[in-house]
């Protein structure tokens, strides 16, 4: 009895153990989808550096040798890190506590490669003009700090960055020579090193005239100059999620629909799609007047001879004297000319046999009808578009809702300075990385642009909110409201951009300005919000289509670049038929 209840309770045991295996094939089937990685960013306090110096505390692989031995030990004001082993980051930057400190120094960075070695020092620009208004929310708020222009490094896992404040060049043996050579060699060729060369200039006259102060004194007031906080900011753009096949792209439209308002009518007379009228020829259907019509269903019964008199044709309730309409139309043909963009003439053809009856519309309302017709005739196709899905924007980073302007006035033309290495298939990435930097680390509720373009004239859509609609940006600062900014992805301080994305530039802003009903080659007024070069409240005179530097002191965006914004301005007239 007792072997038998042994077996028994083994056998159930049994059954039970291999239950869970047969009703829950879970995992086989969760390994078969996965899901995207997300992004991530890892923040690194930038400290006082040792004296032994930054560029010894790490040996570099690869026969990438670091400074010398006998270069000079840094000054005491410096700041830096050397952190040779990270998690895998592709883009980087320095930020400060408050977004309204100057940072008056000069920020270098180099990276290693995974796998790889390392890269030579390079510039981190400035950032402080492309930023949400001096006085919006966006700005002021409690997340918000200040940081450099953020740069793609591609995939690293070891970093070293500094940060020389202006004025320790003259006072401490010559230090800052070294970083000027380790930058010069930038691998981007992006002007970066020309950039820091003037802040050296700049830092060794402001040493010639204090006339040799004490040393310890000097790091002391150079120390104060930077900001607080400081801390280095390495971003991982994650995994490209797969969006759903909808939603990816918004592809090109052209520029006039093929349902207008008022649609045109055939030879026969009818819009296009109306069923066949089924009236005796010379009966009256409704017209503009409001006339009544027929149906125009066809009768269910077999048409038989009338036996009944005919009547007299049905004449309209319209006078028998043509109505005095201004001189102005009774001297032109019946129905106005058509516009350029399109050979359909406005929808007021005459549908009576009876010559005597007006086919021209009311003043009022014909001129409403044509200034329709003007807008529509200025506009341009929709380029194609990656949605912000498309690029794998991670919607739950950023401020719920949207900010909105009157109108677009003004759109401006910017480069990321993100660096020109990158591929036309990382640029999804580049964009989330940016896009993170943006809003986590600098404390912004969205992505900065309103739309970005690749190297290869990919469109992308930028900050959320709708791309045919007014959305404010944070790209210029002062000229945020009633414009738009579109970035190029890369610096254009020392290299010309492609064609490709200049051409894209001209078919981005022909179509969005035609919307706001903007002519590209005309000018334009904006009121400052406030900046380097025009006060808050100055009234602006600006070209449609401008450069950054148009509206606020900087080398953005990029002196080549700059140069091709005549032949954009050209290009987006002609695609909007002007």
């Amino acid at each position: 009895m007792r072997a038998y209840l042994a077996s028994s309770i083994g056998v159930a045991c049994t059954a039970a153990l291999a239950l869970p295996l047969a009703v829950y094939p879970g995992p086989a089937h969760a390994r078969a989808a996965p899901i995207a990685a997300p992004g991530s960013t890892q923040s690194l306090p930038l400290l006082p550096l040792a004296a032994d110096g930054l560029d010894r505390s790490v040996t570099a692989p690869g026969g990438d040798a670091t400074a010398p031995a006998t270069a000079p030990a840094p000054a005491p004001a410096d700041r830096g890190i050397a952190a040779p082993r990270v998690r895998p980051f592709s883009l980087v930057g320095v930020v400060w506590d408050q977004p309204s400190a100057d940072l008056r120094g000069r920020v270098q960075v180099r990276t290693r490669a995974v796998g790889g070695a390392w890269s030579p020092w390079r510039e981190l620009l400035p950032y402080g003009d492309e930023a949400p208004d001096p006085d919006s929310p966006e700005l002021r708020g409690v997340r918000a700090h200040g940081g450099t222009a953020p740069l793609w490094v591609g995939a690293s896992d070891g970093v070293q960055a500094r940060v020389r404040p202006e004025g320790v060049v003259a006072g401490d043996g010559g230090g800052g020579a070294g970083a000027g050579a380790d930058a010069g060699a930038g691998a981007d060729g992006d002007g970066g090193a020309g950039a820091g060369g003037g802040a050296s200039a700049d830092a060794g006259a402001g040493a010639a005239a204090d006339g040799g102060a004490v040393a310890d004194a000097g790091a002391g007031a150079r120390a104060a100059a930077l900001p607080s906080g400081l801390r280095l900011e390495l971003i991982d753009p994650g995994e490209t999620p797969a969006p759903p096949p909808d939603r990816a792209v918004l592809r090109a439209l052209p520029a006039h629909p093929a349902h207008p308002a008022h649609p045109a009518p055939t030879a026969g007379g009818a819009a296009p799609g109306a069923r066949p009228s089924a009236e005796a020829p010379g009966k009256p259907s409704r017209g503009p007047s409001g006339v009544p019509r027929r149906s125009a269903r066809p009768s269910p019964r077999p048409s038989r001879p009338s036996i009944r008199p005919s009547k007299p044709p049905v004449k309209p309730p319209w006078p028998s004297v043509r109505p005095s309409w201004p001189s102005r139309w009774s001297a032109k043909p019946s129905s106005p000319r058509p516009s350029r963009s399109s050979a359909k003439p406005l929808p007021y053809p005459s549908t009576h046999a009876t010559p005597a009856t007006p086919s021209t519309p009311p003043v009022g309302v014909l001129a409403e009808e044509a200034t329709k017709a003007n807008a529509a005739r200025y506009s341009a196709p929709r380029p194609s578009i990656v949605t912000r899905a498309g690029w794998g924007a991670d919607e739950k980073i950023r401020e719920t809702g949207h900010v909105y302007s009157k109108t677009v006035k003004v759109a401006f033309i910017h480069h990321t300075v993100t660096g020109n290495k990158y591929s036309c298939s990382q640029a999804p990435s580049v964009l989330r990385s940016i896009y993170r930097y943006h809003v986590k680390s600098l404390g912004w509720r969205d992505y900065g642009y309103n739309f970005t373009i690749d190297k290869c004239g990919k469109i992308y859509e930028g900050r959320s909110g709708g791309v045919t609609k007014a959305v404010r940006g944070a790209h210029t600062l002062g000229f945020n409201t009633n414009s738009m900014g579109v970035a190029v992805l890369g610096t254009f301080s020392a290299k010309k951009p492609s064609a490709k994305a200049v051409k894209a530039i001209a078919k981005l802003t022909a179509w969005k300005l035609g919307l706001f009903k903007r002519n590209p080659r005309g000018t334009t007024h904006l009121v400052s919000g406030g900046g380097n070069k025009y006060k808050k409240g100055a009234n602006v005179k600006l070209h449609v289509i401008a450069g950054h530097r148009d509206g606020f002191a900087t080398e953005c965006p990029g002196k080549d670049l700059y140069k091709k914004l005549g032949s954009v301005r050209k290009t987006a007239a002609r695609l909007q038929g002007r």
